[in-house]
């Protein structure tokens, strides 16, 4: 069953990071209307099905770092990944290369995103599609060589949640990405962005980033998606949203016991939508409380530790344009999601949610 979505200009999400300023949506195109400017360490997402200009749209964001999504397989069962899955948009510097060299020569970057929501239902998400973990790892070090890039994001949910091999073998390849970088005097950073309740992840989240801590895979930001909960409740979406991140903080504090409590709220990213959000009005979000949040946020993450140190903090706002239709929800109510652009050409599209 499909559900029309109201067409929304933007969401905002803000993204609570040390260092990192990682987290995910994705950037409006709405000429002629002027593009509100991204506050400084900000990482505006781009869907590359757009086929716009990176370095275009960060300039006149003001955004130096942008979030491009998604790269994923063509189909199921292979380990070739491609921007949006689209086989004319190879991971070489003929795709977005120069764009990329330009937003690195004004002092930014992009950052990579595997998976999105059409990946995770389609098996075409790296991991899930590819069996041979070096394989797997190949594909990270070619994206971070090809563009010199220093992050990627992996976005996993729906049904990619519930593939525990995929799992395993995702958090077993970033390990070995990360031994191959420090071999290589290279720094790579390493988000995850998961669907959540309004008390934490699920048990599903959870459980990547359990798989992750098993495998030593090291795993700098959590980026949190406080919308689309579909658990048929009115929500104060403000005040669910600090509730989710304290729930992640918390969950994250007994995963990573030796880590400070700067260094925990540093994991923590923020993602909000701004509107009503494809669940409906019950889950609204305005720019009220997108700043509410905004401040709350940097406030954690600034407060001071045990210690009296405080954390190095940067937030994150970011502008989404969804696609217009969705599909019925399959996964368990109460947990956020957000989906990538529909499929290339030459495969059935899916309905798809906003982001």
């Amino acid at each position: 069953m499909r559900r029309r979505v109201r067409s929304l200009r933007s969401a905002l999400t803000a993204a609570v990071t040390a260092v990192a300023a990682l987290g995910l949506a994705s950037v409006a195109a709405a000429p002629p209307r002027p593009r509100p400017r991204s506050p400084p360490g900000s990482s505006p997402l781009l869907r590359v099905l757009d086929r716009e200009s990176p370095a275009a749209l960060s300039a006149q964001s003001g955004a130096k770092h942008l979030t491009m999504a998604f790269l994923q397989t063509a189909t199921k069962g292979s380990c070739t990944a491609y921007w949006n899955g689209d086989t004319g948009l190879p991971i070489a510097a003929s795709s977005f290369g120069a764009d990329i060299k330009t937003m690195q020569s004004r002092g930014g970057d992009v950052i990579p995103s595997f998976g999105g929501y059409t990946a995770d239902t389609t098996g075409t998400e790296i991991a899930d599609s590819c069996t041979d973990v070096n394989q797997i790892a190949a594909v990270y070090e070619k994206v971070i060589t090809t563009y010199d890039i220093t992050r990627l994001d992996m976005d996993i949910e729906v049904d990619s949640l519930d593939n525990s091999a995929g799992i395993d073998r995702r958090n077993k390849a970033i390990k070995l990405v990360q031994d191959w970088a420090a071999a290589n005097g290279r720094q790579i950073q390493i988000s995850y962005t998961l669907p959540t309740t309004t008390h934490g992840l699920a048990a599903s989240g959870l459980a990547v980033l359990k798989n992750a801590v098993t495998n030593g895979a090291k795993v700098d930001v959590v980026n949190i998606m406080t919308f689309d909960y579909y658990d048929n409740a009115a929500h104060d979406m403000a005040a669910d949203t600090k509730t989710a991140a304290q729930g992640l903080y918390d969950q994250l504090a007994k995963l990573y016991p030796t880590k400070t409590s700067a260094q925990l709220w540093s994991m923590v990213g923020i993602i909000e939508m701004i509107g009503v959000d494809d669940f409906g009005p019950a889950e609204t979000f305005s720019l009220a409380n997108a700043r509410t949040v905004y401040d709350w946020a940097v406030s954690r993450a600034s407060a001071p530790c045990p210690s009296g140190r405080s954390s190095a903090t940067t937030a994150a706002v970011r502008a989404a344009r969804p696609p217009t239709a969705a599909p019925a929800s399959s996964r368990t109510p109460g947990t956020s999601r957000t989906s990538s652009p529909p499929s290339p050409a030459g495969r059935p599209p899916r309905p798809t949610t906003s982001r």
